[in-house]
């Protein structure tokens, strides 16, 4: 049997980063193409309060981290929302890189005086499960990341030599921006984005705002592809699951209350599902089926 098949399109969740300097409209134009997308939308706010400032554009929900900005915050908020949530902002996913108890500082602070490369080692598995949290939620995520600035002299209409703000690299870890489908670069004057990179090709070579006219393209091309396999729980999942169960619960119990052949059917997003329903058989909360 081979091991090739054909390749296909399938249906995806958006990944999009928006990135540019500060003042350039990263939280405004993320509301807006969550917007365009449609459903409940979720907040998690690193700066200050400034996604309340939006509220009367449309209906959204906000959980503010404050610092220290540790990695776990993230994961936590980012679990909780996709219980209740369509789409989840992440306004900024530079705190977790640059801020106060952030990434870079855990590192400094394992490293003291002594070797950094060691630091790494056990810093850059954090980083990992942030990356793989937005990768494999079944949420929307848009994650606005703070670009580190850099001044242009530029001649205006007028013929005076005057400075521009423009924005550069993404706060964030090298090569951060490619683990997105979508990212956009907004300039600060004019709040213009261009893609720095699409895999979708929606938005190639365009410069415009991002408005909700963006969500609704991007929604559409999501939503376009083939439906996805149903990605079933993996081994260690698996192993979880039969401690919890032990001799307290029947594995043929479980198979009938959520129709499946086998533990190895049950689907990921099940998965929490099954070990509260076996916590609850457990304490005598319900019965087996």
């Amino acid at each position: 049997m081979s091991s090739f098949k054909k390749a296909t399109r399938t249906r995806a969740k958006a990944r999009v980063g928006i990135v540019g300097p500060a003042g350039a409209g990263k939280t405004y134009s993320a509301l807006q193409m969550a917007f365009g997308m449609g459903g409940k939308i979720a907040v998690i706010d690193t700066e200050h309060g400034s996604a309340d400032l939006y509220a009367t554009l449309g209906e959204y929900d906000v959980a503010p981290i404050t610092p220290p900005f540790t990695v776990q915050k993230y994961l936590n908020l980012i679990k909780e929302a996709e219980k209740e949530y369509d789409i989840i902002i992440i306004d900024s996913l530079s705190h977790a890189w640059a801020g106060t108890g952030g990434l870079l500082e855990e590192v400094d602070k394992r490293a003291g005086s002594g070797n950094k490369f060691a630091a790494w080692r056990d810093v850059t598995p954090m980083h990992n499960s942030l990356i793989d949290a937005i990768l494999q939620s079944p949420a929307h995520i848009i994650a606005t990341m703070r670009s580190k600035t850099e001044y242009v002299i530029e001649e205006n209409d007028k013929g005076k030599k005057v400075p521009r703000k423009i924005g550069m690299a993404p706060v964030q870890r090298e090569g951060m921006d490619f683990e997105f489908t979508l990212v956009f670069d907004v300039e600060q004057s004019r709040h213009f984005a261009t893609a720095s990179k699409d895999r979708t090709s929606l938005f190639d070579g365009t410069c415009e705002k991002i408005s909700r006219e963006s969500g609704e393209r991007l929604k559409e091309w999501l939503e376009s592809g083939d439906e996805p396999p149903v990605q079933k729980i993996n081994d260690q999942q698996r192993k979880k699951l039969f401690a919890d169960m032990g001799k307290d619960v029947d594995p043929e119990a479980l198979k009938t209350k959520f129709g499946v052949e086998s533990s190895k059917d049950i689907p990921a997003a099940q998965f929490d599902e099954v070990l509260a329903w076996v916590a609850e058989v457990k304490k005598g909360v319900i019965g087996e089926p």
